[in-house]
């Protein structure tokens, strides 16, 4: 006997599917629902620079990233040999990071917004700025401390974090569309979005 799998769709793709796709072709004005933007993927990143050679550094990134994806992380390595800070290419690991797709892209996007991004302290939204000429956003967190899933222990030593959502569709306007329909908090500059 084969027992059947429950597999239950997150709650963010849902919406994306049933009411995001049509709200979004009809605010931006698009004729097909092909040009509607996409999100494809969301790569989370951690570099380990000046601690290259501390072993516990990088396994408290290791361990960061693993808990907060729930995904394996890969190690990046150097592309260039410098002399001055002793790296070589292709034997120095500079820094880790873990692509999510489908489920868990969306679930770890509804736990950024909904529960990591209102622990920041101080928090006013994020900038608009960090759109790249491709329509792809990228968000630095200072601090892993944030998410939830980390315990006391384990953020004893701070560090950063790079969390990039690389967006299908082209452009700034589209992609900032997509994002503040997924709960994105972008902060207000001068009374105006």
């Amino acid at each position: 006997m084969v027992k059947a799998t429950i597999t239950t769709t997150p709650r963010l793709k849902a919406l994306y599917k049933d009411t995001f796709i049509g709200e979004l072709q009809a605010e931006l004005k698009l004729d097909n629902i092909h040009q509607v933007p996409k999100l494809e993927k969301i790569v989370v990143s951690a570099g380990i620079g000046k601690n290259k050679d501390d072993k516990r550094f990088y396994e408290i990134v290791r361990n960061t990233l693993t808990k907060i994806t729930g995904q394996h992380p890969v190690d990046r390595m150097a592309k260039k040999s410098i002399a001055g800070f002793k790296i070589r290419a292709g034997l120095n690991r500079v820094g880790i990071s873990v692509t999510l797709r489908e489920a868990r892209m969306y679930e770890f996007l509804d736990r950024l917004t909904n529960v990591a991004l209102p622990r920041v302290r101080d928090f006013h939204g994020v900038s608009a700025k960090a759109f790249d000429r491709d329509g792809n956003y990228s968000l630095g967190i200072v601090e892993q401390s944030i998410f939830p899933e980390l315990t006391f222990e384990e953020t004893q030593i701070l560090h950063g974090l790079q969390v990039t959502f690389v967006i299908s569709g082209g452009s700034k306007e589209y992609s900032r569309a997509l994002l503040e329909k997924f709960g994105i908090p972008f902060e207000k500059v001068g009374g105006k979005n």
